[in-house]
């Protein structure tokens, strides 16, 4: 809203200022989740030659929907690139924006972002942190002030030059047509300094903490914002990368080293929770390299994803940034022993990129699959048709009661009333949603006090008793999200090689899914450079697990003795 805001009252500029490019980039947890649901109401007045009762339920399985329901999704197999693309329109995530490169959110798209930062705000306020807003608009000067941070972002800022606009009256042209009237942008109104689109935030957030801080005693300082922000990207993808996206971003403030590195270790221990113990993504936790870290960082932690394609995906980033901000913008502290010091900082955040890396990671050639945790709605009930009206209003009533059972224990349900649309197609229509469990309740059910449920992840219909449906219905919901660990398991297993010799890298490259390659890597940045140039493959990261090196190991890709595991991939 604030872009959107932005760039209908204030002409901007957009000026090229290193493609850095990426956003910002356990134990199992048990499923948050959260209420609110439909409560659309259909009349029970339907006549008899509008709907005829199904009585080939398993043949309805493959009925085609109408509408925008009715696209085609490609399959992985034929065009993978196709495919995420035909996923994301037929769960109607996004909608194209009359703005080059961002995307319109739609309600199944948001709240996947919404159910992302309900999981994550209660944890960010147990470590301590508040949230809080910092301005859209950043002086450029600001990001002059560290230099290796301005030229890692310089060419993606969109630049604010002016402040208004002025009406143009309509006119005759000089090919004897009448111009209408417009607006243009008001020569007068230049700004003394321009402001660039907010990118990121370390400079402001360190611009209010030199203000903020002054004693040991407002140590440690740590504050979150849910923010967009605009980094001006050539070639986007649905929520993989493009010009605007949503994000959190983590700033704090320590007295010490130790802690604030330990604050970077536990917000990416918080993102390692999120994406792989409730997303189930097949994770790959490390360290990036000197040549991959965030510009103005001394480390950077990730979380790389593994997408079907083999390729990877930075879903998360968490950086420790030593003092380089705090010296930037002088903001030091007088210790207990009554000393000026500079404070530690860390900075950390995840994006709407981890929505691109579930449908990588989930969907199949049917429609998108969605964890629990986020999905917009994790049970649908479909109420099945009865020609006799008394008959048809008790599993209305059923289905309602079943309802408001399952939204007191915490689910988000819908019910979907439609009297005119024959089963199979609503099963299409839902398993195109990625709604993790339907449940299907008709007249003979509701005589045995059930509903039969079905997992968006496949496997038998199963019997959920009525009279105990919420245990029931978590017990489903929880092993829909066991169905997808399995399979990100058997994922991540399958597309990781520990790679010996050149020859033997080489020939994976040639492979249609390359998948991550495990490197007892001895490398520089250079090496690192140029094999990137050579092959388009990048370093993802360092695991945080390292296994003991052979002794004597060289690299297979440099000759050179090894001193550390790597991971290599293609990314997006």
């Amino acid at each position: 809203l604030a872009v959107a805001l932005l760039l209908a009252l204030v002409p901007v500029a957009l000026l090229r200022l290193s493609s850095s490019g990426l956003p910002f980039a356990g134990t199992r947890a048990t499923l948050s989740y959260g209420a609110g649901a439909s409560r659309s109401r259909l009349s029970l007045a339907a006549t008899k030659d509008k709907v005829k009762e199904d009585k080939k339920q398993e043949q309805d399985e493959k009925a085609q929907p109408r509408g925008a329901e009715s696209v085609k999704i490609a399959t992985r197999e034929a065009d993978y690139a196709q495919w995420y693309l035909d996923v994301i329109a037929a769960a109607d995530l996004i909608s194209d924006a009359p703005v080059r490169g961002c995307k319109v959110l739609r309600p199944n798209g948001f709240a996947i972002w919404e159910n992302i930062q309900r999981f994550m705000d209660p944890k960010l306020r147990k470590m301590g942190v508040q949230n809080a807003y910092f301005p859209l608009l950043i002086p450029v000067s600001f990001l002059a002030k560290e230099a290796a941070h301005v030229e890692g972002f310089a060419k993606e800022c969109a630049v604010v030059t002016h402040h208004r606009l002025k009406s143009v009256p309509a006119e005759m042209g000089p090919d004897g047509k009448m111009k209408p009237a417009s607006v243009d942008v008001d020569p007068d109104s230049k700004l003394a300094e321009p402001f660039v689109v907010r990118p990121t935030s370390e400079t402001i957030v360190w611009h209010m903490y030199g203000q903020w801080i002054k004693s040991y005693t407002d140590l440690p300082l740590k504050m979150n914002q849910w923010v967009n922000v605009m980094r001006w990207e050539m070639r986007t993808r649905p929520f993989l990368r493009s010009s605007e996206f949503l994000w959190q971003e983590g700033h704090t403030a320590h007295a010490t080293k130790e802690d604030a590195d330990q604050q970077a270790r536990d917000a990416l221990k918080l993102y390692i929770e999120l994406a792989q113990d409730q997303l189930a993504l097949p994770l790959f936790p490390g360290r990036k390299s000197d040549r991959e870290r965030f510009a103005g960082a001394d480390e950077t932690y990730t979380i790389e994803a593994l997408a079907q394609s083999g390729m990877a995906i930075q879903a998360g980033t968490s950086h420790f940034l030593g003092q380089n901000f705090a010296k930037a913008f002088d903001v030091t502290f007088e210790t207990q022993e009554q000393t000026k010091e500079f404070v530690w900082a860390t900075s950390w955040g995840v994006s709407t990129r981890l929505i691109g890396a579930i449908i990588m990671a989930h969907s199949d050639d049917t429609g998108i699959i969605l964890p629990p945790v986020v999905a917009a709605t994790q049970v649908v009930i479909l109420p099945m048709f009865s020609k006799d009206p008394a008959i048809q209003a008790n599993v209305l009533k059923a289905a309602e009661d079943l309802r408001d059972t399952l939204e007191n224990n915490g689910f988000r349900v819908d019910i979907d009333y439609r009297v005119d649309v024959r089963p199979g197609a609503k099963f299409f229509t839902y398993e195109r949603k990625g709604v993790p469990l339907r449940l299907e309740l008709g007249p003979r059910d509701l005589e045995e006090g059930i509903a039969m449920g079905k997992r968006r992840t496949g496997g038998d219909k199963v019997k959920i008793q009525l009279s105990n449906a919420a245990q029931e219905v978590r017990a489903q919901l929880d092993g829909v999200l066991k169905d997808l660990r399995a399979r990100s398991d058997a994922l991540r297993e399958r597309l990781t090689t520990r790679i010996h010799s050149r020859e033997e890298f080489d020939a994976r490259l040639k492979e249609r899914e390359i998948g991550m390659m495990k490197v007892p890597w001895g490398g520089n940045d250079e090496d690192e450079e140029k094999l990137q140039e050579d092959t388009g493959i990048t370093l993802r990261c360092y695991p945080l697990q390292q296994d003991p090196l052979p002794e004597g190991e060289v690299c297979p890709l440099t000759g050179k003795p090894s001193r550390i595991w790597a991971l290599f991939a293609k990314a997006y």
